[in-house]
């Protein structure tokens, strides 16, 4: 069961504003100001501005963690406090954290210090702030958490994994709840040039607001952001015991490996059809109402995840949609983060736009929800997350009947 959730992104601070604002189509895609980027080809991201860190935990612990543990803290927090808890035995309750790639602006920034300064200039709190397990270590530390403490670091399926990992955690017997927390902070120079080298984002620098366009047949690469996504998962009994309000349940989860390249989807999409199918199969094949797509508005990505929906629902394909056009693609936070977004349209009945859909692509032929949000009654909900690597994970969320 879910009850509680948290989010902060390009387009908002905590989940109802963030929420709201991917629903209304709003943008949240701009110049950069993390670094200049004069001598970079691409000059744009799904920034947070004026994120204050010491809002969120002691200013002395700062310097200490990297900015994808501070955003990371901030979701824990509101899902945390809107999970309400009175009280919780700690033993077990457990925390499963996910990041793609951790602590990369503090890898970049000791990497100059030791070659202009030499190593003895590097920060002591270097290597614990960069880590991504830190991001679970942080957050389990501040709320007393002393259950099993995991990490998943599978690329932008990482925060979808930590999920299916919290789950099994508690499918075991392991913990009867566990915080799942997924933060991204990769907005720095290495980060940009290094995807922006491989041909992989939108260069659409005139026009920030309509870089990201999913499926949109002039799509031209994705946009990095940044942000974190938190939920809190209970079994079954922990939860009504105590009253908990329930966003929905956790229905099944699928996971697979495309064995076939390192950044290129499998042909046809298969590894993702696997994985759907497989989380399909678990969840004992229910109707899906709606599916937040990987969808990151690169071409090969939005091709084989079409044909992959395709295959596995043939004549009784669910509306699709991908809110990266809104926040970006904030990598091993996304499926953290569009897991809370797909609960929310679960709980309010609403499915988030597919924003710059402005020129359909023949090979991209399904309902995106392009451009306006739809109201629709939600009984289950499909989440989608692909990695680098080949890397699977899908999720599928019920709503439950009070």
């Amino acid at each position: 069961m879910i009850t509680g959730l948290g989010m902060i992104n390009s387009v908002g601070f905590d989940k109802e504003s963030s929420f709201k604002a991917i629903i209304e189509g709003k943008c949240g895609i701009k110049r950069i100001s993390l670094f200049d980027t004069e001598k970079h080809s691409v000059k744009i991201a799904g920034e947070i501005s004026d994120f204050d860190p010491k809002k969120v935990m002691n200013p002395k612990d700062v310097k200490k963690a990297d900015r994808f543990i501070q955003l990371g803290i901030c979701a824990a927090q509101e899902a945390m406090n809107d999970a309400d808890f009175n009280e919780y035995d700690s033993d077990r309750f457990g925390i499963s954290a996910a990041s793609g790639i951790g602590g990369l602006t503090n890898i970049e920034k000791n990497s100059i210090i030791c070659n202009n300064r030499g190593p003895r200039r590097i920060s002591p709190f270097f290597i614990p702030s960069s880590l991504v397990n830190m991001l679970g270590g942080f957050v389990s530390i501040e709320h007393k958490l002393k259950g099993p403490n995991l990490s998943s670091v599978t690329a932008c399926a990482a925060g979808t994994h930590a999920i299916t990992e919290a789950a099994k955690t508690i499918m075991l017997g392991g913990a009867d709840r566990m915080l799942v927390v997924g933060a991204e902070a990769a907005i720095c120079e290495i980060g940009v040039g290094g995807f922006a080298a491989m041909k992989a984002l939108s260069t659409r620098n005139d026009d920030p607001q309509k870089a990201s366009r999913p499926f949109d047949k002039d799509r031209d690469g994705f946009i990095i952001g940044e942000g974190a996504g938190s939920l809190i998962l209970e079994s079954y009994e922990a939860a009504k015991n105590r009253g908990a309000k329930i966003y929905g349940e956790l229905i099944g989860f699928g996971e697979s490996g495309d064995a076939n390249h390192i950044t290129t989807p499998a042909p046809e999409g298969e590894g993702a059809y696997r994985a759907i199918k497989a989380a399909l199969k678990m969840a004992g094949n229910p109707t899906v109402d709606y599916i937040n797509a990987h969808g990151t508005s690169t071409k090969y990505n939005d091709l084989y995840e079409t044909m992959a929906i395709k295959k596995a629902f043939q004549d009784n394909i669910p509306l699709v949609s991908s809110t990266k056009g809104q926040i970006g693609h904030c990598l091993g936070a996304a499926g953290a983060s569009e897991a809370v977004i797909s609960l929310m349209a679960l709980r309010d009945g609403i499915i988030p736009p597919t924003i710059n859909y402005e020129t359909p692509d023949p090979d991209c032929d399904l309902d995106y929800v392009p451009n306006v949000a739809r109201k629709k009654e939600l009984n289950v909900v499909m989440s989608n997350s692909f990695g680098f690597g080949g890397t699977n994970g899908v999720v599928i969320f019920k709503k439950i009947d009070e």
